[in-house]
């Protein structure tokens, strides 16, 4: 009831934070307009964020590594210390943990650092990023088109559900797909300031930002490249020589950024850097972990996350740049948005977050298109039918974002089993090293616990190494233990209920 409550007062404050924010942008008042969009954002956001609990895939992975990255920034460990055999190639599971790039882990292990070890720390970077997302979506538009472009793609932005649960964790891929998609809307910008202002510094923080990407979710950051050539096309301030300078010295940028931590992992850890790389270039001709489909998948998706009626200003969209494939601001919206979409259709695997760093260019498309309607409207036939489109694009992407925030539904966002981890850290002497068996969710209770944790019990004669290597073991009790085991020295019986093997996910 109590998320209910908190849903209904969040919902109300947006919706009426969103009418002003229409308001004064009907003022001309720009700055307020946006800055409460941003704020209705935020709020959304805090809400869905408001979780305190690791969610399954894949924040709970991410969070783990996060924390130990606190103690050695430079080692990434999901099992910090493994007393039982491991398999290098099982990323749910091993010890040392490069399947991600690191830069999110990085950030979100400083906000643990200084915030404390808990799910609001973790998930704030996200939070933070994503906000200024907004502002960042608002200044593209304006520049490639106008200011009612800006807000309306800045509300699209704000009011996504994929971008807030991701935000929150609550889906696949989560704070890596923020980063990534943060990054690439920053270098954007930073390329448009370059060919505005002429000034090296603008370049050179584009590299920078297109290499923190890469650092983020690797090489799909160089769609880019394409968009800052276009850019500098567009402005008609640059020579062929200036064009060809310029570009290499963006190349070089992002080459030193990205290019030494590859290096790093493959000396420091050859094994793992080898396989992980194979397994990535996998995700190209093969199905992994079952997140298959066919080949217009993300094709089909779209209308998931963005509406049913988004296909309307795609089609226009498209339409109208191919009939002018000069004009170069239209041009760069479209690389943006179908590069990317046509790449990851060959893609063998697929995840709704895989296309998500295009989101931006899909929001000015909407708003794009929705200017053109809302100016030309007295040249239709059917104004009225007009007015329900212009209704629908902004409508149905705000009933996708209910439906994922979920605010009207009583859900448990302080469950059981994370109460009963978070009292057993506070009893536990932590002077001893400890380890638990038979726990249902052994990632997570390393995150909440400084302890390691397995969801099997091994063996007696394990259990007794173990013991005789000065470990304290806990063993989650669930009616199912060995009386020999309770005669081993240093071994003591616990009750999480809330974290029984059969609650395993």
């Amino acid at each position: 009831m109590e998320n209910i409550i908190f849903g209904i007062i969040t919902i109300s404050v947006c919706v009426f934070g969103y009418f002003i924010a229409y308001r004064q942008f009907g003022k001309r008042k720009i700055v307020i307009s946006l800055l409460l969009i941003m704020t209705c954002g935020l709020l959304l956001r805090l809400f869905t964020a408001a979780d305190l609990y690791l969610h399954t895939w894949d924040e709970r992975y991410h969070a783990l590594v996060a924390k130990n990255l606190i103690e050695h920034p430079l080692q990434p460990t999901l099992y910090d210390n493994p007393i039982l055999p491991y398999d290098y190639k099982s990323w749910t599971g091993n010890h040392i943990w490069i399947h991600k790039q690191p830069i999110p882990l990085w950030t979100m292990a400083i906000s643990m650092s200084l915030l404390g070890i808990n799910e609001i720390a973790l998930r704030l970077p996200s939070i933070i990023l994503t906000i200024l997302g907004i502002w960042i979506t608002f200044y593209i538009a304006k520049y490639l088109f106008n200011s009612r472009v800006g807000i309306i793609a800045a509300f699209l932005y704000s009011i996504h559900g994929l971008i807030i649960e991701i935000t929150a964790g609550r889906v696949a891929t989560d704070h890596i797909d923020v980063f990534f998609l943060f990054f690439i809307q920053l270098s954007v910008l930073f390329a448009i300031n370059f060919v505005r202002r002429k000034k090296m510094i603008f370049n050179v923080l584009c590299g920078i930002s297109i290499g923190l990407a890469i650092l983020s979710k690797w090489l799909p950051a160089l769609i880019v490249i394409p968009i800052w050539l276009l850019l500098v096309l567009d402005s008609k301030k640059f020579t062929f020589k200036e064009i060809s300078i310029n570009l290499f010295f963006l190349c070089f940028v992002i080459f030193i950024v990205s290019l030494p931590w590859q290096i790093y992992i493959f000396s420091a850890f050859p094994v793992e850097a080898q396989w992980e790389s194979s397994f990535n270039l996998k995700h190209i001709t093969e199905i992994l972990d079952e997140q298959g489909g066919p080949f217009y998948y993300h094709f089909d998706k779209v209308r998931l996350l963005f509406g049913e009626l988004i296909y309307i200003p795609l089609i226009w969209f498209i339409w109208k740049t191919s009939k002018n494939w000069k004009n170069y601001r239209r041009l760069i919206i479209s690389f943006w948005f179908i590069i990317p979409f046509i790449f990851f259709s060959f893609v063998k695997t697929k995840m709704q977050g895989y296309t998500l760093f295009t989101a931006p260019a899909i929001f000015i498309i909407t708003g794009l298109f929705w200017h053109y309607l809302y100016q030309y409207r007295n040249r239709f036939r059917f104004k009225w039918m007009i007015f329900i489109i212009l209704f629908l694009l902004l409508a149905l992407p705000v009933r996708y974002s209910i439906e994922r925030i979920k605010p009207f539904i009583n859900r448990d966002r302080n469950p059981q089993w994370v109460k009963e981890l978070r009292k057993l850290n506070e009893n536990l002497d932590i002077n001893k090293q400890i380890v638990i068996f038979n726990v249902g969710r052994p990632i997570e209770t390393m995150f909440y616990v400084n302890c390691i944790a397995y969801s099997n019990i091994p063996d007696i004669e394990t259990i007794k190494r173990i013991s005789d290597s000065g470990y304290t073991i806990l063993i989650n009790d669930d009616e199912s233990i060995n009386y020999e085991i309770n005669q081993v020295r240093n071994v003591e019986i616990i009750q999480l209920t809330g974290c029984n093997r059969v609650d395993r996910q």
